[in-house]
């Protein structure tokens, strides 16, 4: 055989790792549906002016997707998943815990943890796509986006009956005050 058959040989096995029509269209359903979802998570949360946004929740659900897919492709054993998804649990937790911040100096002044929870549940999702277990996925990602859209206005609502949270009073607005930072409080001691 020539160089250049080998080459063309080398290339062809380089891109065989999809054996069927079968195979590739499951490949291509995970992957976009993680997709997908992560679009509907992340529109959501640029609607509501949060940092991470559509591409971030895409790229966090087509990633966790990929993660465990590849291992799947490669007839890892399923007790040895585990370990994947330990290690992507893991790894997506450090992703988050850089979008909170902890602004002042007492604890009610945190900000970003809806979104941390927001990229570990489209990460969750994502897994769940990439496992083949699509149906769980939509049902988790409508569970999702009712948590983000509807109990804000449910807790609004509730705060309406019952009154503010203790030790937090409300504008004429029906908001609560916010404690904004001093320029004191960015300086180091």
């Amino acid at each position: 055989m020539s160089w250049g058959g080998q080459v063309l040989d080398t290339v062809a096995a380089e891109f065989s790792d999809v054996g069927d029509a079968a195979q590739l269209t499951r490949i291509v359903v995970r992957l976009m549906l993680a997709a997908v979802i992560g679009f509907m998570l992340g529109f959501e949360r640029e609607q509501q002016g949060k940092a991470a946004g559509v591409r971030t929740h895409m790229l966090v659900a087509i990633g966790s997707a990929l993660f465990v897919l590849i291992p799947q492709q490669t007839g890892i054993e399923p007790a040895d998943m585990s370990r994947v998804i330990q290690g992507l649990v893991a790894g997506v937790g450090f992703l988050c815990a850089g979008t909170i911040l902890k602004r002042g100096k007492d604890e009610h002044h945190v900000q970003g943890l809806t979104t941390a929870a927001g990229l570990w549940m489209t990460a969750a999702i994502g897994m769940a796509c990439g496992l083949g277990r699509e149906v769980t996925a939509i049902l988790s990602a409508l569970l999702a986006l009712a948590v983000l859209a509807l109990v804000p206005r449910l807790v609004d609502l509730v705060e309406r009956m019952v009154g503010p949270p203790h030790g937090e009073e409300k504008d004429q607005a029906g908001a609560a005050p916010r404690v904004i930072a001093s320029p004191e409080d960015e300086q180091p001691r």
